[in-house]
């Protein structure tokens, strides 16, 4: 039998219905700028439920719409929310479910990472995650056939990281999406000063200029820039808000940002 990950936060952070969910990514996406010139090799997109990061995470996937068919892999990598843990995780699954449907794990790929002493099957670290699954959505919506390379990363150095990237960076049929909301909890004002920061850091390629509780998902973040910097490649910055711009109250506000790394 086919082992499959389940959704775990479909009704909370995005609708549980396939026609509402296609809606609503759909108009995020419309919202956002058209991409120009080639897709870019990675991305950096919020994970937030939709209502608060779905605009954001939509000029994120906007930028891949010019290689809607070319891309048929997806490295998606984040951080864990619930699951403490040491390295990085992949899962035992074939794919991963969402309203839209089943999405499959690039197995080829999964163990050739687990080759790297850094590496574990954890499915504990995946059931419940939601940082890779909120992503997937946009993903189906944008992209046509393509598999992914699922991996939660707990208590990891950027160098551990950059060696998984490193080994799946491959092509032009692959691209990789870095999952990470930014501050957490300040008051709104607060908020936009921390994360001008953490994203001037992401900018300029300097992860070790992000405060340890500046980022989520600040490890795979690492990881990335410090791939991107030793291949030579540029960040942009394609957006960045809070949720007291979005749908929420500004006494206690979560930052997005949404990057693109070519």
């Amino acid at each position: 039998m086919t082992k499959i990950r389940q959704p775990a936060v479909a009704g909370a952070f995005y609708p549980m219905q396939a026609e509402a969910l296609d809606e609503e990514v759909r108009h995020c996406l419309s919202e956002a700028d058209v991409a120009k010139g080639p897709a870019p090799k990675a991305l950096i997109a919020p994970h937030a439920g939709y209502i608060y990061s779905g605009s954001v995470a939509g000029e994120a996937y906007a930028q891949l719409r010019p290689a809607r068919d070319k891309v048929t892999r997806i490295v998606l990598i984040g951080p864990s929310h619930r699951v403490p843990f040491q390295g990085l995780a992949v899962s035992s699954v074939e794919g991963f479910e969402t309203p839209l449907g089943i999405v499959p794990v690039d197995r080829e790929a999964v163990e050739q990472i687990l080759r790297l002493p850094q590496v574990q099957v954890l499915d504990e670290a995946h059931a419940d995650e939601h940082s890779l699954e909120v992503q997937l959505p946009f993903l189906q919506i944008t992209l046509n056939e393509f598999s992914i390379v699922p991996i939660v990363v707990g208590e990891a150095s950027a160098e551990a990281v950059a060696e998984v990237l490193d080994m799946l960076w491959s092509g032009s049929e692959t691209r990789i999406v870095v999952s990470s909301d930014l501050s957490h909890y300040h008051e709104y004002e607060t908020a936009r000063r921390i994360d001008a920061a953490t994203s001037k850091a992401i900018e300029t390629l300097q992860p070790e200029r992000i405060e340890y509780d500046h980022a989520c998902g600040r490890n795979p973040i690492a990881g990335l820039l410090v791939t991107a910097r030793k291949r030579g490649l540029h960040v942009r910055r394609l957006d960045l808000r809070n949720s007291g711009d979005t749908a929420g109250p500004r006494d206690q506000v979560v930052g997005y940002g949404a990057y693109a790394i070519d």
